[in-house]
């Protein structure tokens, strides 16, 4: 495994989004968005950071930011997730982890004495021009949207 660091280009992606559309990062060209990788969708870790996020996006709109969130889930859950938890941000379908991949965040992961492949919970803030900005993986579900909007403030 191996992220991309700040300064890094992002990848150019495009995956489906919770309703089955294309979308593209090339579509928020000249906008900073924070893309942010979570394992599962619906899992209590995962719908602590995006309700999180969803409960802070004034904020990040306020500066700028909109949010990307990708995982493995198909579009049909990541559906469900939004209906469920009434996001009010884009999640994205990466099924053959290829964009998880390109920013160096598919690897080994430990869980409860298994080993596996998966998403490592990292989020990549990218700047207008299609440069990593800033990597937050030092975080825990319950904070992130805390973390990450104090970076904004300083920044």
């Amino acid at each position: 495994m191996n992220p991309l660091k700040a300064g890094d280009t992002a990848p150019k992606f495009s995956l489906p989004d919770q309703d089955g559309e294309q979308v593209n990062l090339a579509d928020f060209q000249g906008q900073r968005v924070l893309v942010y990788f979570y394992p599962k969708a619906m899992t209590p870790g995962c719908t602590v950071q995006a309700c999180g996020l969803r409960d802070n996006m004034d904020a990040l709109k306020t500066v700028g930011v909109e949010v990307l969130g990708i995982s493995t889930d198909k579009p049909e859950k990541l559906s469900r997730f939004v209906e469920k938890e009434v996001l009010n941000f884009t999640l994205l379908s990466d099924e053959d982890h290829q964009v998880c991949e390109q920013f160096g965040i598919w690897g080994e992961k430990t869980f409860m004495g298994k080993t596996y492949d998966g998403i490592h919970r990292t989020s990549f803030l990218i700047d207008g021009n299609g440069k990593v900005e800033k990597v937050f993986d030092d975080f825990k579900t319950s904070n992130h949207h805390d973390i990450v909007l104090d970076y904004l403030k300083s920044a």
